[in-house]
């Protein structure tokens, strides 16, 4: 007679929200790994038998996904497709207490920094040892890394302090053995993340040590980009932009989230600046590093924002031209400053100043990209889609930024370098040929 035998427990990583979650549920897969209990991301297969629902809580829309991924979870739970669901990140944290009352069916609620506690739940170890040994959720060939956790500054706004906690930095020496780690593995291009990258070192080293760090990373064999993501403008680290000028792997490419121009939108969202001073650091920034590509993020809606204001925005960004803008609509968050404010925009009229605002970005982007046929740029490989190569330029991150259609008939891998020059543009991406 055969002994009946336990079938092997596999987990399936399901990830909402920025990429600091996507850099969580990495290191959890790692952590699982090794402890050898097998572990997938986002899986269609249902061959596993537990799920990790790991939340954003950062604005309506968020939570609203994040719900309704935990009920979907629960569902098949409850058809008997899975035998645990447990729920992490921002949502649980911010909202453990309610969520358990009123979706008692998820077997267990963790915080942001609780992955010891969730790897307890499958009788595993936190193993504070496996730096860079990560199941990667990306392509092999880019990564993101997480330099800092948490945020110290009082954004009117942002939620983010309260399910992330103050500011902590990783020293150097832990972030340098991440990268060297994912290089030795084939990552080419990392991407460093943080609630506010310039603030880093100040807990840690009692002052600003981006550039440190920088400087550091560039020298890590194998890593031909580095890019940076989520810059504070207030007191904004100049010496950063000397490493960046000085060296070939740092990208010219810089996310700096500006939310506003108008002064008492600044003022109202606590962002601690002036736009004379935000103007004044541009140009810096420009004279600094010329060429450089800036990325920056508005809110639209804010209360108390009138047409007026929403003019003054339009009119900073024909003046500024950034190279690429993101928008969200202001969602009113408990517990945050601005939540003893009215919240006095409609959400449609938040949704059509955004639009307006975005009409204007969309021809400057246009015209900056028709800037660029004729040339000849480095370009990374991402994919192979629709029977087309499809990548990026320094100048571009992933999945927020341009891509480059590459037309060749030459087998291109993910994560190659090739030289293209630009026959196209449109609004948001480029078309080019193949530079031998």
């Amino acid at each position: 007679m055969k002994a009946k035998t336990l079938k092997r427990d596999k987990v399936n990583i399901i990830t909402l929200g920025c990429s600091k979650n996507m850099v969580d549920s990495e290191v959890l897969s790692g952590q699982l790994i090794a402890n050898e209990i097998d572990v997938v991301h986002e899986s269609a297969k249902r061959d596993h038998n537990i799920v990790v629902v790991n939340t954003c809580g950062f604005i309506d829309k968020a939570k609203e996904e994040s719900v309704n991924t935990i009920l979907e979870q629960v569902a098949l739970k409850q058809k008997g497709r899975l035998d645990k669901v447990y729920v992490t990140g921002c949502l649980s944290q911010r909202y453990r207490d309610d969520l358990e009352q009123s979706i008692p069916e998820v077997d267990a609620w963790f915080g942001t920094m609780e992955m010891p506690l969730l790897l307890k739940r499958f009788e595993a170890d936190y193993k504070s040892e496996l730096l860079g040994e990560r199941l990667l959720a990306t392509p092999q060939h880019y990564a993101y890394v997480k330099i800092a956790e948490g945020c110290n500054r009082t954004c009117a706004f942002c939620a983010i302090p309260l399910m992330r906690g103050a500011h902590t930095s990783r020293s150097i020496e832990d972030i340098v053995a991440e990268a060297t780690r994912l290089a030795q593995r084939g990552v080419r291009e990392i991407m460093l993340i943080a609630q506010e990258l310039t603030y880093y070192g100040l807990d840690l080293y009692k002052k600003r040590m981006l550039a440190d760090l920088l400087k550091r990373l560039s020298d890590v064999p194998g890593i031909e980009w580095i890019r940076l993501h989520y810059a504070y403008p207030h007191k904004f680290p100049m010496d950063i932009l000397d490493v960046m000028k000085e060296r070939p792997n740092i990208c010219n490419y810089l996310d700096m989230p500006l939310q506003h121009a108008a002064d008492n939108m600044l003022k109202a969202m606590r962002r601690q600046i002036t736009r004379a001073e935000m103007e004044d650091l541009i140009l810096q920034i420009r004279a600094t590093v010329p060429g450089i590509c800036l990325r920056t993020t508005l809110i639209a809606g804010f209360p108390g924002e009138t047409l007026d204001d929403v003019e003054e925005l339009k009119g900073f960004l024909e003046r500024q031209r950034f190279d690429r803008v993101g928008i969200f609509t202001y969602s009113h968050e408990e517990d945050t400053p601005a939540f003893g404010l009215s919240d006095n925009v409609p959400a449609d009229e938040k949704q059509r100043r955004a639009e307006e605002i975005m009409a204007v970005q969309q021809e400057i982007s246009l015209e900056k990209n028709m800037e660029k046929v004729g040339q000849v740029f480095k370009v990374i490989v991402d994919k192979k889609e629709a029977g087309r190569y499809l990548g990026r330029t320094e100048f571009d991150s992933v999945e927020v930024d341009n891509e480059v259609i590459i037309q060749t008939s030459q087998k291109l891998l993910p994560g190659e370098f090739v030289n293209v020059k630009i026959t196209r543009a449109y609004d948001y991406d480029l078309e080019g040929e193949l530079v031998m």
